[in-house]
């Protein structure tokens, strides 16, 4: 018994406890992916402390074969949450040997995913400032996106040190492996956006209302600050109908594509949040040096600009 109390004692804490440590970071992941998961497949806006949450998970990095990125986060957490606490499950004093064997061939798997799914984290974070960040500041931080990459390094990092890895060799042999591999699909997957990523085509038809409300705020030089990736800003051309939204005078912020005007975006973006009290986000309108925020109703953009023509609007009001 004394040696058995011994030994406990001279097992350091973080091992006896990393994989309830592991689990835990897991089901925040879970509870993180899950949320965003959620609020794309119901196609609502995430809760954000700044604008930049919506602009990141709603550009094409955030969605994989045609699925919302979060999706695979969750089950990779999934994953993550089984491997770490299922061995916990057998108790020791009634199946000690399978209770080994599972905490046994459940580590290099734990190691191969926290190492994945740090690598490819890594990679979004480079997106989220080298796209977002750089380009409207604080206001392009995406903090779920930051959550999770800090919880899959959180979980790398205790796997590493909650337990004696007796080969390091092999260890950094598949570490390497898993790393280039990662890296490899990833920029696969994420090959096809580039500046040459066509924007989405206006599907609805103009009628005489939409056409020359779009004619007048190009006239009194109004402007809409968007993004081609931005789906509220196809929202807002779909209420103009394809005729009228070739008229509409649109401002590209995406610096990923032809045409791009960020330095624009980003000269009116101080002047957008101070005078709206939001951070600055797509689409935006400026009328007559008023700046409105989300997708307008075109009365909103006629009673706005001082339009005087037709308002039977086809596509909505």
């Amino acid at each position: 018994m004394s040696s058995l109390v011994s030994r406990r004692r001279n097992t350091p804490w973080i091992h006896r406890w990393s994989r309830q440590i592991i689990g835990a970071i897991a089901i925040l992941g879970i509870l993180n992916t899950a949320y965003i998961t959620l609020t794309k497949l119901a196609k609502t806006a995430a809760a954000c402390p700044t604008s930049g949450c919506e602009q990141v998970l709603e550009s094409p990095y955030a969605t994989v074969f045609g699925l919302p990125l979060s999706l695979f986060g969750l089950l990779a957490y999934l994953a993550m949450a089984v491997l770490a606490l299922a061995p916990l499950a057998v108790k020791p004093e009634q199946n000690k040997p399978l209770r080994t064997t599972l905490e046994k061939w459940t580590w290099l798997p734990l190691f191969v995913g926290a190492t994945a799914m740090t690598v490819f984290s890594g990679y979004l974070m480079y997106i989220m400032v080298s796209q977002f960040v750089s380009k409207f500041g604080a206001g392009g931080v995406c903090y779920y996106c930051v959550a999770s990459a800090l919880f899959a390094l959180g979980m790398l990092v205790v796997i590493l040190i909650g337990r004696d890895w007796e080969d390091i060799g092999q260890l950094l042999m598949v570490g390497a492996i898993v790393v280039m591999v990662t890296l490899i699909g990833t920029l696969a997957i994420y090959a096809p956006i580039n500046p040459q990523t066509p924007r989405a085509t206006t599907s609805s038809t103009s009628s005489k209302a939409e056409i020359e409300l779009a004619q007048h705020l190009k006239k009194i030089g109004a402007k809409m600050y968007g993004a081609y990736w931005c789906p509220h800003c196809q929202d807002q051309k779909e209420l103009f109908g394809k005729e009228a939204a070739k008229i509409m005078p649109y401002i590209e912020c995406a610096s990923d594509t032809a045409n791009s005007q960020t330095a624009l975006c980003q000269e009116i973006l101080p002047k957008v949040e101070a005078q709206t009290g939001q951070k600055f986000g797509f689409p935006t309108w400026e009328i007559n040096g008023k700046f409105y925020t989300g997708t307008q109703k075109l009365t909103d953009l006629a009673n706005a600009s001082g339009y005087q023509g037709p308002r039977n609007f086809k596509n909505g009001v």
